[in-house]
């Protein structure tokens, strides 16, 4: 997971703790990797604002409250919870603990979704511009019009969720 993240981002570790681990942890993250122990909830948030005032956007990772101020500082905050019940408001994304590992593809399936999205956007524009035609002719009834315009939004929502979960399918999430 580290290795394909490490594709897209360039990663750093802020920890809380003591670097007991650095060793560790050295074998599994990329070497130009910067590693950061004992730092405390104010050090991660100044950490993030530094990286963003350098023109980076970010994204972070963390698993307790003491992230709380960093998760919601950054562009994209995710929250890595044991329970999902239990998870930090300063996030704008869950993921269990035990579902770690699927981080990288947690990623593409935000893009992906993103993709989707805009689609959706094409599909109702088209929708509704043909609609508008149509009416502007004087060949549509109102009551066909009434009847067409839910079906606008049931065409979208039927394919935002099925490709949505063809994504999900294919990338094991």
């Amino acid at each position: 997971m580290i290795t394909s993240l490490s594709r897209w981002f360039e990663l750093k570790l802020l920890s809380g703790d003591n670097d007991n681990e650095r060793e560790r942890l050295v074998s599994f993250f990329p070497k130009k990797s910067e590693m950061f122990f004992e730092q405390k909830p104010h050090d991660k948030l100044e950490f993030i604002k530094a990286l963003q005032g350098e023109g980076d956007a970010v994204m972070m990772i963390g698993d307790g409250l003491n992230d709380a101020g960093a998760l919601k500082q950054s562009e994209v905050g995710i929250a890595i919870a044991e329970d999902v019940s239990n998870f930090s408001p300063a996030s704008d994304g869950i993921l269990e603990a035990k579902e770690l590992n699927k981080l990288d593809r947690f990623y593409q399936l935000a893009i992906s979704s993103k993709k989707v999205v805009i689609w959706s956007f094409v599909i109702s524009f088209v929708y509704n511009i043909g609609g508008l035609s149509f009416a502007v002719a004087g060949l549509l009834t109102p009551l066909v019009a009434a009847i067409l315009m839910p079906l606008s939004s049931i065409t979208v929502v039927l394919f935002t969720t099925l490709a949505i979960q063809l994504i999900a399918k294919n990338l094991k999430v």
